[in-house]
């Protein structure tokens, strides 16, 4: 492997990771040792919150909100879209982060589990998220139509970017911003962060290749699967596209920040120096990681 100049803290979070492996190779085992890691990373629910499960539009959901009454306009709210390589994940996975952004921004937070591949390849997991985004308004909370928005890491920042280029091309509202956390966005073999980060820890360019051919399922890719491949980029809502710097995934989200900016948008990057892909869970235990987190803390802030 080769050397990456990494924290103490980062390190620690990466062996602490990877210290959940599974018995074997089978889908079944890797999605069994990637919920035992995210149990591990998940602090309890803050005492101020309420979770609560139901269906939007035939897809499971997860609601997270305050214990108080609604604002008067409505609760502002974030369609949070896990990562996962559209293959592992669910509904508890990222507990850890839709409690803390639902606690602290204030806001109502809806968790979709869409259905994951390879059992259900492009475009069921992309279908599932823009259903709910569709039918939000018949969620059982009143909710502030100009202050909706959509977050997503990895395969969820894919989905969320894809979710957007739906809407427009539908016509339809958008959200008021998007928020891509070390975006899986297609882009191709000859960026410079797969070779930067060939074997880079927690994502390899070979593990990302894998996840992409289980997704795409032989499917031809469209935009709708790997965002970088649309021809126009205009139109669409704000972005706050996070990267880490040792992530081979880096550069899809540079090209899609700088391509968004160049078509009149509004794209601000994030580059997390000595950061990792998924280290969003180093939260709390990462000094670089708290950086990134605030920096999506203050950007979802101000859009709400």
């Amino acid at each position: 492997m080769a050397s990456y100049p990494l924290s103490k803290q980062i390190s620690a979070f990466i062996d602490q990771t990877l210290s959940f492996t599974s018995p074997d190779d089978s889908l079944a085992g890797s999605r069994q040792a990637y919920s035992r890691m995210c149990r591990a990373f998940s602090p309890p629910c803050p005492p101020t919150l309420a979770i609560e499960d139901f269906e939007l539009a035939g897809v499971a959901v997860r609601a997270y909100y305050p214990q108080r009454a609604a604002p008067i306009a409505g609760w502002p709210c974030l369609l949070y879209l896990h990562g996962g390589g559209w293959v592992v994940g669910d509904l508890d996975s990222h507990d850890f982060i839709c409690m803390a952004l639902a606690a602290e921004l204030g806001a109502l937070v809806v968790a979709v589990d869409y259905r994951l591949a390879p059992e259900h390849p492009f475009p069921a997991g992309f279908e599932d998220c823009l259903a709910v985004w569709r039918h939000l308004t018949d969620a059982p909370f009143a909710i502030d139509p100009r202050r909706r928005l959509v977050v997503g890491d990895s395969a969820g920042g894919n989905l969320a970017a894809a979710l957007c280029l739906a809407l427009r091309d539908a016509g339809q509202p958008l959200p008021r911003a998007q928020v891509l956390i070390y975006p899986a966005l297609g882009g191709p073999a000859d960026l410079p962060s797969r070779h930067e980060c060939f074997d880079a820890p927690l994502l390899s360019s070979r593990d990302l290749a894998r996840y992409e051919a289980l997704y795409l399922g032989g499917a031809r890719p469209s935009p709708y699967a790997m965002p970088l491949l649309a021809a126009d980029l205009s139109g669409l809502p704000p972005a706050l596209v996070a990267v880490a710097q040792w992530d081979p995934l880096r550069d899809d989200g540079v090209r899609y920040s700088e391509r968004l900016n160049a078509a009149g948008g509004d794209a601000v990057l994030y580059l997390g120096k000595g950061l990792v892909h998924g280290c969003l869970r180093g939260r709390g235990q990462v000094p670089e990681v708290d950086r990134m987190y605030r920096t999506l803390l203050a950007y979802l802030a101000d859009m709400l």
